[in-house]
C-alpha cells in the first residue's frame, strides 16, 4: 500500500480500541495505515463513516444497541444509495460463532480477540491486495448485502444519526426523493427507495399504494369513503384505519385485492 490506508476502529470497549490502534502502529513500517477515528457504538460509527469515508473499518461484532453485523448492513444501504463508498470491513470479536454472518456481508476478514500481530499482518496484506476497482464493485452490489434484514432504519438529522426500530414504524410513504417514516410519536425522513424497503421488509410491511407501505400489525381495519366523505359517492375507495394514529391512507384499486384480507 503506497498511500496511507484510512482506518476507523469501532468497539464499545476502550481498551480494545487502544490495543488495536497500538498494534496498527507497530506495523506502520510495513503498512501505511492512518487511524482517522474511533467510535464506541454502531450509531456513532454510521455518522463518522459518512463524514470520514474510511477505506477500512475494524468492527466489533457484539455492541449495545446495534451489532457490528447490523452496522455492516446499514453501510451497504448507504453505499447502495450513493452516500458512501463501501469500506472494507474487518470484524474483530471474542467469539467465532459469528463468522458465517460476517462473511455473508462480505467482510474482508474476521479477527478473534485478543488480536495477535501476526494475524493482523495477514489481514493488512489482504487489504493491500484489494484494488480500487474491487471496492467500487462492492459498492455497486451493496444492495445485495442486506440479508438478513436490519432491525432499525438509520435517520440523519442535524448532523447525527438516529435509529428507528422497525417495530415502531407504522407506515412508510414516498414523497419526492424522500421516504417519510411515521412512528406513533413523529415523522422522520430518509433517502431510501420504497421498493428496496418493501423487498427487505416484506414480512413486516404491505404495499397499499404506489407511494405507501403500511405495517401489517398497525392495520386496524378499512373504511370506504368517497370524495364527499360519505362513502356513497360515484367513485368511492378504501382507506386504511390504523392503530394508534388518526391518519387515513388510501388503498389503490390494484392493491385492494392484496390487503383486503389482512384484517379478519
Amino acid at each position: 500500500m503506497s498511500e496511507h490506508t484510512s482506518v476507523l476502529i469501532v468497539d464499545d470497549e476502550s481498551p480494545a480500541r487502544a490495543r488495536l490502534r497500538e498494534l496498527l502502529g507497530d506495523l506502520a513500517k510495513e503498512f501505511k495505515v492512518e487511524v482517522v477515528g474511533e467510535a464506541s457504538s454502531g450509531t456513532e460509527a454510521l455518522g463518522m463513516i459518512e463524514s470520514l469515508q474510511p477505506k477500512v473499518v475494524f468492527l466489533d461484532v457484539q455492541m449495545p444497541g446495534m451489532s457490528g453485523i447490523e452496522l455492516a448492513r446499514h453501510l451497504s444501504a448507504q453505499a447502495a444509495h450513493g452516500r458512501i463508498v463501501m469500506p472494507m470491513v474487518v470484524f474483530v470479536t471474542a467469539f467465532d460463532e459469528f463468522a458465517i454472518e460476517a462473511f455473508e456481508v462480505r467482510a474482508i476478514d474476521y479477527l478473534l480477540k485478543p488480536v495477535r500481530v501476526a494475524r493482523l499482518l495477514d489481514t493488512l496484506r489482504r487489504i493491500g491486495q484489494r484494488s480500487a476497482e474491487e471496492r467500487i464493485e462492492m459498492t455497486g452490489s451493496a444492495a445485495k448485502l442486506l440479508s438478513p434484514k436490519r432491525r432499525h432504519l438509520s435517520v440523519h438529522e442535524r448532523g447525527r444519526v438516529q435509529l428507528v426500530p422497525i417495530e415502531q414504524v407504522i407506515y412508510l410513504k414516498a414523497e419526492m426523493k424522500y421516504v417519510t417514516i411515521r412512528s406513533k410519536e413523529r415523522e422522520f425522513l430518509i433517502e431510501e427507495s420504497l421498493t428496496s424497503l418493501e423487498e427487505e421488509f416484506s414480512d413486516v410491511f404491505v404495499r397499499i399504494h404506489r407511494n405507501a407501505l403500511v405495517s401489517k400489525a398497525a392495520i386496524a381495519g378499512f373504511e370506504r369513503v368517497s370524495a364527499d366523505g360519505s362513502g356513497e359517492g360515484s367513485d368511492p375507495y378504501w382507506q386504511v384505519v390504523l392503530h394508534d394514529l388518526p391518519d387515513r391512507l388510501p388503498v389503490s384499486r390494484r392493491q385492494w385485492s392484496v390487503v383486503r384480507n389482512l384484517v379478519s
